[in-house]
Order: C-alpha cells, then structure tokens, then sequence
C-alpha cells in the first residue's frame, strides 16, 4: 500500500509532507486526473479543515480508509468492491451486500488489522438479490438526503457521513447536540423508499471522543 509505511515526527504526529501525500493520493484514488490531483487534494484539505473532528484526526481517518481498502483488495476482491467504508475517527462502519456469509467475518477480520483502529461496526448484508433499481433507489436516497441537511442551517452537514445500502440509511459522524442528530434522522425518514435509519453519530460532548 502506498502509505502503509507513513512515518511519524517525535511527538507521533504526521508530518506535514505525509498529510499532503495522503491527501493528494485520495484526490487520485477517487478518479482525478494525474493534473488534477493537486486541485483535489486542495479541496479534500479544505473540506477537512471545516470538520469539527481535528485535522489530523481527519487525516488518520483517510489513512485507515485507504489502508482497509488495500487489505480488501489484497484479501478478497468481491469484498473490496462490494464493502462500503466509512471512517470517523477510527470509528469504521462497514455496510454493503456480500455473496457469503463468511465474507461479513473476513471483513470486519481485516478492517481491525488496520492501524488506528478504535470500533469496527458490522453492517454487512449477504444478499443476492439485489440489483439495478435497489442500487439506483439507494444511490438517489443519498443524495436527497445530502441535499436537504446541506441546506438545513441547524445542521452543520459536513460532519456527518451518510451511506444507503437496500434502502438503509447508515449515518456516522459528529453532532454538534442530541437535537441536530434528531434533524438529520427525521429527514431521512421523510425520503421515499426509507426502510430505516440506523445511526452511529458520536456527539461532539461525547467524553469517549478523547481517550
């Protein structure tokens, strides 16, 4: 993996360069061109920067993505591609369909070998027989709800994380109080096709957020 062997400066923290080769490197990984990638990394930093999550625990969190991704690849490539990951602060939520039950054990098996690791949320579903339409309801389920807390001013929209698998809405992320998170279930449950809304918010008071 790319940045598998990423070194750290005295006090563990990494390195200036470092954050800029992961960050540059996610811009590639999600499909910029190799002259695009400084304008990428540009906005992926700049979006980072306005979370209430520190940056470089942001940074961490792309690390351990990435890292995931590569272990899935390495391990199983029906997983690596049908796994979805999320990363808040080491917490990972993994979501998706399978083939095999067997594949759910593998996945959560190799996303805690990654570093930094703190949870690893398992909600996989084996299920064969979904398609092309569940696909495209859960792709438009996302995005109506990206929409509308994008432009609800009681929601701070960039901290949380949303993923629609079988019409399931999984939410991870930081709230800034129990109300904002109360707004952002109650409007996914307000999406046509919305079976149910799972959330793993974390509130940004949270006392776990520091060990």
């Amino acid at each position: 993996m790319v940045f598998k062997n990423i070194t750290r400066n005295q006090d563990g923290a990494l390195s200036t360069l470092r954050i800029v080769a992961i960050l540059a490197g996610m811009a590639i990984l999600s499909g910029c061109s190799a002259t695009g990638a400084a304008i990428g990394a540009g906005a992926v930093a700049a979006n980072t920067a306005a979370q209430e999550r520190p940056f470089q625990k942001a940074v961490t969190d792309v690390q351990i993505k990435l890292e995931i991704n590569d272990l899935f690849l390495r391990e199983n490539i029906s997983i690596f591609r049908k796994v979805n990951i999320q990363v808040n602060e080491g917490k990972v939520l993994l979501s998706g369909n399978v083939e095999l039950p067997e594949h759910r054990i593998i996945a959560v098996r190799e996303a805690w070998k990654a570093t930094g690791v703190r949870e690893v949320i398992n909600e996989i579903e084996v299920n064969n027989d979904s398609g092309i339409t569940d696909y495209a309801r859960d792709v438009w389920i996302n995005t109506q709800l990206k929409a509308v807390i994008l432009f609800d001013k009681e929601i701070t929209s960039i901290n949380y994380n949303i993923d629609t698998v079988n019409q399931s809405v999984y939410l991870l992320g930081i709230a800034q109080n129990q109300q904002e998170i109360n707004r952002v279930i109650a409007h996914a449950k307000d999406i046509d096709y919305v079976k149910r809304v799972v959330s793993y918010v974390t509130l940004k008071d949270d006392p776990a957020r520091t060990q």
